[in-house]
């Protein structure tokens, strides 16, 4: 009897190993052999002057963070769906329908255009403090009621188009440095404004990313130190004649801020 008992304990103690293994295993991330890039201008490269095609209205171009990645990995399949000015219905229409089964990394940066917030940069950068103020906080607002739902929406429609996929899901950075100096550029009511409606729309989709089960990538905190108004900027500043650039990650911004992170997160 305490052989049995003895060999039972041994199988038990195998089997559990064995279980462990497996879990183990399971629990392993999943090797990326596709990349799907869906989302809007910060996606594509806008803000770097350099595109494919300057006609073409993606604004598609090669230093943009999806891009830098793909050139990192050439050995995974590429799909750039992003394109400037898309908003959650575009990426639900247009892009995510490249998103297929065998997908094993997307990246998504949408959510700006929803809100508004190129019309709240022109708003502030011609208008009144006070007008800039009341913009920010009316697309803060439209971020808390609309943009949360659509988010929500996009995510789970990514999620059921790549059930084993990574998905990381990608944040704006605040574009102003608190009580930084530079020539040309917004007051400090407006930068202040600005940054304040960055910051909720980042803790929606964070949160948002959160509830789907998705990897957050805070812009925030990449590009902290090097907003508009620093010594080394990862942004545009504002250029009034050529406002579709101003607002946006630089070749820096993209390197730095956005495809070193991403790079970090996926391995």
């Amino acid at each position: 009897m305490r052989a049995l008992r003895v060999i039972a304990l041994a199988l038990l103690g195998v089997l559990s190993l064995l279980v462990g293994t497996t879990s183990a295993a399971s629990a392993a991330p999943r090797a990326i052999t596709k990349y799907v890039a869906l989302g809007d201008s910060y996606a594509v490269g806008v803000g770097t002057y350099g595109y494919d095609n300057p006609d073409d209205p993606c604004r598609r171009g090669p230093f943009a963070y999806p891009r830098l990645w793909a050139a990192a990995h050439p050995s995974v399949a590429f799909t750039e769906a992003s394109c400037s000015g898309a908003k959650t219905a575009d990426v639900l229409t247009s892009q995510l329908p490249l998103v297929t089964p065998d997908t094993s990394l997307v990246t998504i940066q949408v959510g700006g255009n929803d809100a508004g917030f190129v019309d709240v940069l022109v708003g502030c950068t011609f208008g009144s403090d006070s007008d800039c103020v009341a913009r920010t906080q009316a697309a803060s607002e439209i971020v808390r009621t609309t943009v949360a739902p659509a988010l929500q929406k996009t995510y789970a429609a990514v999620r059921a188009n790549a059930p084993s996929a990574r998905v990381v899901v990608i944040g704006y950075p605040r574009i102003y440095k608190p009580g930084g100096t530079c020539f040309g550029q917004l007051s400090a009511p407006k930068q202040a404004a600005i940054n304040a409606s960055a910051d909720v729309l980042a803790g929606v989709t964070a949160a948002q990313a959160s509830a789907a089960g998705f990897t957050f990538l805070d812009a925030r905190t990449t590009f902290n130190g090097h907003e508009i108004c620093t010594s080394d900027w990862y942004l545009t500043a504002l250029e009034i004649f050529k406002l579709n650039e101003s607002f946006h990650p630089n070749k820096k911004g993209h390197q730095l801020g956005y495809f070193a992170p991403l790079n970090s997160i996926t391995g």
